[in-house]
């Protein structure tokens, strides 16, 4: 667990680590580069780089958390990944259940076996679920989400790789948008973030606009029509 420079959340835990890539937006994997260097560091929970591992001693560490906090599980992984077991993540829900004082925010690209899945867990009101949206190729991942109990659900639209001119909200309660960074990062257009806006907009939908990326994502910021959107889900624990 770490807290996080990620403008959406507050700190991160890894109960799995690694992945393999699934779609577009998986190209130039952050968490892929991440964990090449804390191998690197010798960091003992990468010792095996990007392979998917699971990680029970992280499960205890949310009861000592204090003070209420919003934490980005999986930061480094896919919580539903083919090769975590089933087990596993009724023990990270068993977790998330036990404490209701702090918000899981869960994301995933797999939605299918999201779906699959879902009944098998409690889905109390501290766990918001979300899927990844790169593109029009994967919007049938908001159909997969729309069908799980969760109380907030979410979409990360991040790396933003085209226009999604059609979105289908109903349901979800926040949308989070961002440009790729890094040195091959891909590009963003700015209509393609208005547009996802004024979707959002008009259909009362919380929106949150991260980054445009870019190379230098510290200096091309994160202003959108003169300011920030900071936007989180209306629903309070």
């Amino acid at each position: 667990m770490a807290q996080s420079s990620i403008e959406w959340t507050e700190m991160t835990w890894n109960p799995t680590t690694g992945c393999t890539k699934v779609s577009s937006g998986c190209k130039f994997c952050y968490a892929e580069i991440m964990s090449r260097r804390l191998h690197a560091m010798g960091v003992e929970k990468y010792r095996d780089n990007f392979a998917l591992r699971t990680h029970n001693d992280a499960l205890e560490a949310p009861y000592s958390w204090k003070k209420s906090k919003i934490v980005f599980v999986n930061s480094m992984s896919d919580l539903f990944h083919p090769e975590v077991p089933l087990a596993f993540i009724k023990e990270v829900f068993r977790v998330m259940n036990d404490n209701p004082h702090h918000i899981f925010q869960v994301l995933t690209k797999r939605s299918e076996r999201l779906l699959e899945l879902s009944s098998e867990f409690r889905w109390t009101d501290n766990i918001w679920m979300g899927v990844s949206v790169e593109n029009e190729r994967v919007v049938n991942r908001i159909s997969s989400l729309r069908k799980v109990e969760a109380r907030i659900k979410f979409l990360s639209i991040e790396p933003l790789l085209g226009p999604l001119p059609h979105l289908n909200l109903e349901g979800i309660d926040w949308v989070i948008v961002g440009g790729e960074s890094g040195p091959r990062c891909r590009p963003i257009k700015p209509i393609w973030v208005t547009d996802i806006q004024q979707q959002c907009m008009n259909q009362n939908v919380s929106f949150f606009f991260k980054q445009w990326g870019g190379r230098d994502k510290k200096k091309s910021g994160r202003i959108l029509n003169g300011r920030t959107y900071d936007e989180m889900p209306r629903l309070k624990i």
